[in-house]
């Protein structure tokens, strides 16, 4: 998976759910993607945070790990953000200065941001999956599901387990992808969002990882959200209507 900034509590589940997590940190970052925003919510309903990246002449080549996020005063932005919409939920005072610890990281390469971001909410989750960036890996090849088996042969996986919305490209040309073509089974990962406390009325699912966060704080969260898990489906099975 790319390495998302504030990533909702699926990709948690995603990342519970197997041996290894491979930060798909080599590739492109394409414009207004869930590797640069996020969601929180509000009073007013969802609100987006945006992590500003430096321009570059060559955007629709730039790779995650390439990226540079802006100096400007951003940081200091989202921490008064978070702070006027949450200052009123029960675990503020554990989860915010972890908060303004991870935004004050210094790293100011998207990659690096976010995959810290997401291995330190792991950590305070309990989660003890290995974690490796598909940079690190030698002799990576192709693009698309062909990227993936080559990644999945370098790490001797026998089985991968994929976003359900990835079977758009896996499975193109023929069922099961390049992954049927090496012996590598194929899973969707199945996750239905589960309620769990908010502020401002009505529960709004897909938000950021932090709002269950400062909900119901660092022990109670990873049990809701793997409540939602459901088993996984092998390809085959898979209805891709």
């Amino acid at each position: 998976m790319q390495p998302t900034f504030m990533p909702w509590v699926g990709y948690f589940d995603l990342i519970y759910s197997v041996d290894m997590f491979i930060f798909l940190d080599d590739v492109q970052l394409t414009k207004r993607s869930w590797q640069v925003r996020n969601k929180i919510k509000t009073a007013n309903g969802e609100y987006i945070l945006t992590l500003p990246i430096e321009k570059t002449k060559h955007r629709n080549e730039l790779a995650i790990n390439n990226a540079i996020i802006k100096s400007t005063d951003w940081k200091e932005k989202f921490l008064k953000i978070i702070e006027y919409n949450y200052k009123k939920s029960e675990y503020f005072n554990s989860v915010y200065p972890f908060f303004e610890e991870l935004l004050t990281f210094q790293s100011n390469i998207l990659s690096d941001f976010n995959i810290n971001m997401i291995i330190n909410i792991c950590k305070k989750l309990n989660i003890k999956t290995e974690f490796i960036k598909s940079s690190e890996l030698k002799n990576i090849a192709g693009n698309k599901d062909k990227k993936l088996t080559s990644i999945c042969s370098a790490v001797y996986a026998k089985e991968y387990l994929s976003p359900q919305g990835s079977a758009v490209y896996i499975e193109l040309d023929n069922e099961g992808g390049e992954f049927a073509k090496h012996d590598i089974e194929l899973y969707y990962h199945n996750y239905a969002p589960v309620d769990y406390k908010q502020l401002y009325g009505k529960f709004i699912p897909y938000i950021g990882i932090f709002d269950i966060l400062f909900n119901e704080g660092f022990e109670k969260s990873l049990d809701l959200i793997k409540s939602g898990h459901k088993p996984s489906i092998y390809y085959r099975n898979f209805n891709k209507d």
